[in-house]
């Protein structure tokens, strides 16, 4: 601290010197991290000195009132709980709101200190994140209405989640800090679209992916800290047109290659990218920088000469590498260096004898290297105000703690020219091996052309075959392209069976000869059968007659697509069996898709059930509501131009032993013949439309289902359309909805799933929400819900 007051000893009372302390306390922070929250609160409050505060504009009090309860009420917000007092004049270390004008400009909530955690697998920690009712969708769009918001600051909160994409909502935002939360993920694209950004810290979560190369996007960007995350590959060579970069801190990652020059960034001060994988050579530093942290990488090469030039340089680390021969000599003497860490790493060589070290050096570290010779005076231990490490390396003093000069001699000219010889060598034959094997498969490419005609690009057939028979959307370039299904079809596929192909004898024998006994169902697509595989394992078989309008091949791909569809609310698709696969003369194919059986029931007979011990609360019903929307979301996104159409019925909801809801029947407008009247009416996006509001609808009376109960399956859908208009009122609730659900519900989470309810099934399709909407709303009412048993049980 003493550092810091003597800095503003020598600085007039400006409005530039405001801007040079708040740099001057974040360099503190980096020094002193047990008091970084309470100095990064003074910091924020010094931005925004010439402010003044108002009283807020009510709505945006009730923003901040649901900002605490989506937060799940912390106890550093338990200030806000006499709402009649005026938030902008509420503060203190870990909590504080800048007003402008009557509306919000700055949060900074700092929540408790948390252990980090070692194995977060993306699903909730016990003491460590917020329930699971919490949304980061949520919390952004709650966020998104205080549109005069120039700086965030939740720390240490408990939030998890990925970033939403609608980041980009909050357009003032000049600062954002979400530091040590368990955010994970990528980093959106669609962050490169607040304008205004400045500052972003996402220290200490668990983002990942390779590190974004559209940050030079922002024109007034000053800072960048992701310290401790999970990013990988390459550092983009765009980040040196960021020419207004201050700080650059991005240690503790699994960033790796080569480091970009990045001498054309003027204004940066402070780089830190110690604890990743860099393994190349250090480039050329800007002559402004004053920290330089590189330690614990894999640079190799030697020392630039330049880095003896870097006057405004105070703190250089750059141990733990495979740095060799003899250190710069400007190094030890820059004027404001005082920090000075080249130890664990391959030097060699002896240093000048005449060696000048600079006045402010305090600290030497060069252990652990292979230098020889005598230390410069300027190095002695007997100089009390400077530290000096140098054991490990060959040097001639202090001999018991260094290695015999044998371990650092330099290798012989000779030897080094036989090592060159040698690999030359070698390097030539694996270059004749190569060529060789090139001209062979090139030999082979050509015989096989002449002579198997047949042996044509499958992909070619595939493509041929599919251009005639595609259902209406799957073109044929998508059929064959597995790359358009999204990283979310990658979610709980680990643990699932990996698809496959069954025979016809294996399903005989699974149930018994399709005897009646294992009829579980029938359909307009087909009958369901219940199966024992031999392994034991149970399944469910749907029996399909599809059209031989398709190929035998463009059936496959379909197939193939289909199986593709993995997600934690969809049930699985462990195989399929195509019988004759095509040969016989009839105008069908039999196909069979085999399903994991899940055992307790759908959730229909769930919501018809009578039994007390059995009927589902509210927040079990909107839990699996939650899921089967999260299922169709991802159907509808997942894939380009989606599956539509998925038959959304409360009895294709199936149960398993969690009560975890697995939406079933889904995707088979693929492989089942429809109608395409809609596309000859509108063309392609026209029916894709209409397909999306037909889950949309669908939806929406699996909601009325979930709040009527029992007595929906007696109402035809025209009485129940015209009952939606009294579900607005307590009478009309008490006399329509299942009395379980009132016993169970908080009004307000009640009365936003009328809403959307009301929304889905309305006549007038421009009301329809889109199905995004229809998640948050629920993801909002079980949050809603969630405080409300919370405070009930307090």
């Amino acid at each position: 601290m003493r550092w810091i007051l003597n800095q503003l000893n020598e600085q007039p009372c400006t409005t530039n010197f405001l801007l040079d302390f708040q740099f001057l306390i974040k360099l503190f922070i980096y020094k002193s991290m047990e008091c970084s929250r309470f100095l990064t609160f003074i910091c924020f409050s010094l931005s925004f000195l010439v402010l003044g505060t108002y009283e807020l504009q009510s709505s945006q009090t009730q923003v901040l009132l649901q900002l605490r309860k989506q937060l799940e009420y912390p106890k550093q917000l338990d200030l806000w709980l006499n709402t009649s007092t005026d938030f902008c004049y509420l503060s203190t270390p870990q909590v504080n709101i800048t007003c402008q004008n009557n509306l919000v400009t700055g949060i900074v909530i700092f929540g408790d200190e948390q252990k980090r955690v070692s194995n977060f697998n993306e699903f909730r920690v016990s003491d460590g994140t917020l329930s699971q009712n919490f949304s980061m969708d949520s919390l952004v769009a709650t966020l998104s209405r205080l549109n005069r918001l120039k700086s965030l600051s939740l720390v240490s909160l408990g939030i998890w989640g990925s970033i939403p994409d609608k980041i980009h909502r909050l357009q003032s935002l000049e600062y954002l800090d979400l530091s040590w939360n368990f955010l994970y993920g990528s980093i959106p694209q669609t962050l490169s679209r607040i304008g205004q950004l400045q500052i972003v810290k996402l220290d200490g979560n668990f983002l990942n992916g390779t590190f974004p190369d559209w940050f030079d996007s922002f024109s007034n960007f000053t800072s960048l800290s992701l310290r401790n995350n999970l990013l990988s590959g390459s550092l983009p060579s765009s980040i040196r047109r960021i020419t207004t970069l201050t700080a650059i801190v991005l240690s503790n990652n699994a960033i790796s290659g080569k480091l970009p020059n990045l001498s054309t960034l003027s204004s940066l001060q402070w780089l830190d990218l110690s604890e990743n994988k860099f393994d190349s050579e250090l480039p050329n530093m800007p002559k402004g920088l004053k920290t330089i942290l590189l330690n614990n990488n894999s640079f190799s090469g030697r020392i630039p000469q330049q880095y003896g030039q870097l006057n405004q340089l105070q703190q250089i680390d750059l141990s733990f590498n495979t740095l060799k021969g003899t250190p710069p000599a400007g190094l030890f003497s820059l004027p404001g260096i005082i920090s000075l860490n080249l130890a664990s790493n391959v030097l060699s060589g002896s240093l000048p004898m005449r060696l000048s070290c600079g006045a402010k050096l305090g600290s030497v570290d060069i252990s652990n290297n292979k230098l020889t010779g005598l230390l410069p005076s300027c190095l002695s231990s007997v100089i009390k105000t400077r530290g000096i490490k140098y054991g490990g390396n060959c040097l001639s003093i202090d001999l018991s703690h260094q290695h015999p000069e044998t371990y650092c001699a330099e290798p012989h000219e000779e030897k080094k020219k036989s090592e060159g010889k040698n690999l030359g060598v070698l390097i030539g034959v694996i270059v004749g091996v190569i060529v060789i094997m090139g001209l062979l498969a090139y030999g082979f490419l050509v015989l096989c052309r002449q002579y198997c005609p047949r042996g044509t690009s499958e992909q070619h057939l595939l493509h041929k075959s599919v251009q005639d028979n595609s259902v209406t959307g799957f073109t044929s370039e998508l059929l064959t392209n597995a790359r358009f299904i999204s990283d979310a079809a990658k979610l709980d596929s680990q643990g699932t069976p990996a698809h496959r192909l069954f025979s016809l004898d294996e399903l005989k024998a699974a149930t018994n000869n399709f005897d009646k006994s294992t009829l579980m169902g029938e359909g307009s697509t087909g009958k369901m059968y219940k199966g024992r595989l031999e392994n034991g394992t149970q399944v469910a078989i749907r029996c399909l007659t599809v059209s031989k309008r398709y190929t035998i091949r463009n059936l496959k791909l379909r197939l193939d697509l289909l199986a593709k569809l993995r997600h934690p609310h969809l049930v699985c698709l462990l195989g399929h069996c195509i019988q004759n696969e095509g040969k016989d003369e009839s105008g069908v194919n039999d196909v069979y898709l085999i399903y994991e059986y899940v055992p307790n029931g759908n959730y229909q007979a769930r919501l018809s059930e009578i039994n007390p011990e059995k009927i589902l609360k509210w927040s079990d019903r909107l839990a699996i509501l939650i899921g089967v929307a999260k299922a169709v979301h991802f159907l509808h996104t997942g894939i380009i131009p989606g599956f539509f159409n998925n038959r959304l019925k409360a009895n294709n909801i199936l149960l398993n032993q969690h009560q975890m809801g697995k939406l079933s029947d889904y995707g088979l407008s693929i492989v089942v013949q429809e109608s395409d009247e809609h596309k000859a009416e509108g063309g392609l996006k026209s029916w894709h439309i209409k397909r999306m509001e037909d889950d949309v609808y669908s939806f929406g009376l699996i909601l009325l289902h979930s709040l009527i109960g029992p007595s929906f399956s007696a109402r035809n859908e025209t009485f129940l359309l015209n009952e939606m208009v009294f579900l607005g009122t307590p009478s009309g609730q008490r006399r329509i909805v299942d009395p379980s659900v009132l016993m169970s519900c908080s009004q307000e989470s009640l009365s936003i799933i009328i809403s959307i309810a009301n929304k889905c099934v309305s006549p007038e399709s421009s009301t329809h929400p889109s199905f995004e909407d229809v998640l948050w709303n629920l993801q909002y009412a079980a949050q809603v819900q969630s405080t409300a048993d919370g405070e009930q049980r307090s």
